[in-house]
């Protein structure tokens, strides 16, 4: 059975092979590879190799068993999403949105049809700007992440170029990450730079901190400043030098100032009576600040983008909490 294909902006800067996997999920690896020792498979008329970076526009021409190429059906699970969905701001490439604490971000073994990355993308299909039969093997995605009962801001990518760009802006620390959180007791200065080694426990979902490096264990910095403090409790803002997982809630525990309402780093004997059953944590506010070219997204630099209402903040500042 012969297939032509071309290839579409969104499926442009793929390996040909991993390409290939996606789009036909009942292909072998074994038949692939056989496939192109054989020019059974041919990138625009001419011989071609599994690691070739495809080009917008190219056109593949491949000779294969029918079976081999079933395009995997439409399930399109984000329909069971919420239609609920906060966004901060919104252009042609990219979509900030609020999370809210208590939504998970991606699915697990625990929810899965119910996420932000499934309301994004049931948001984007019903306003005819992402169709899955359209696309061959991208679909929207979300760039960071943060923890579920942890609410603020996350970047959505609605085209592959948005997504590959972010994605190497956020690794390279070109995206600065601001939260606010409250934590129990009185911070030793108004403003510092802690820094500390995280070991990361999968088994646990869960992290722990040590002021000696150790094998796999990796660097963090967390800078803090009091914005305010009431009683026994603190109102800080945090600028995520490094983004490990739980880092802001294991680093402030470790030096003796949990997050208030975080059973996991905390104590309950401390958050008792305090109406708080999820973290005091909000990634606030964000800005681009890139230092190199960033193509399509180069209009982005500078920009900073921040939440009005943070749902525990005013509280705290009005006396409610603490």
């Amino acid at each position: 059975m012969k297939i032509t294909l071309t290839i579409q902006k969104n499926d442009a800067g793929q390996r040909l092979d991993k390409f290939l996997t996606k789009t036909y999920p009942n292909l072998p690896q074994s038949l692939l590879y056989k496939a192109l020792r054989k020019k059974d498979i041919k990138r625009n008329g001419k011989r071609c190799d599994k690691a070739d970076r495809l080009e917008e526009g190219d056109v593949l021409s491949l000779f294969l068993p029918e079976d081999t190429l079933q395009v995997a059906p439409p399930t399109y699970e984000f329909m069971h999403a919420s239609k609920q969905l906060d966004v901060v701001y919104e252009d042609e490439h990219v979509i900030l949105l609020n999370k809210k604490a208590g939504l998970l971000v991606h699915p697990d073994n625990r929810e899965y049809a119910d996420t932000l990355l499934f309301r994004v993308q049931r948001y984007l299909y019903e306003k005819g700007e992402y169709d899955p039969k359209d696309e061959q093997s991208f679909a929207p995605a979300l760039v960071n992440r943060i923890d579920r009962n942890t609410s603020g801001i996350v970047i959505a990518a609605k085209t592959a170029v948005a997504l590959r760009i972010l994605n190497e802006k956020l690794k390279n620390r070109e995206i600065q990450k601001y939260y606010l959180c409250i934590v129990h007791g009185k911070m030793p200065k108004e403003s510092d730079t802690l820094e500390a080694f995280l070991e990361k426990n999968e088994a646990q979902n869960r992290v722990y901190i040590s002021d000696t490096a150790k094998a796999g264990a990796r660097t963090i910095r967390t800078r803090y400043t009091v914005l305010e403090h009431k009683n026994s409790l603190s109102l800080l803002e945090i600028h995520l030098l490094t983004g490990r997982t739980h880092q802001i809630r294991a680093h402030l525990a470790s030096i003796g100032h949990p997050l208030l309402g975080d059973g996991k780093y905390g104590t309950n004997a401390l958050n008792k009576g305090t109406g708080f059953n999820k973290q005091a944590l909000c990634s606030y506010r964000l800005k681009f600040e890139f230092t190199s070219d960033a193509d399509e997204l180069n209009y982005l630099n500078g920009k900073e983008f921040a939440l009005e209402d943070v749902w525990f903040a005013e509280a705290f500042r009005n006396g409610k909490i603490g």
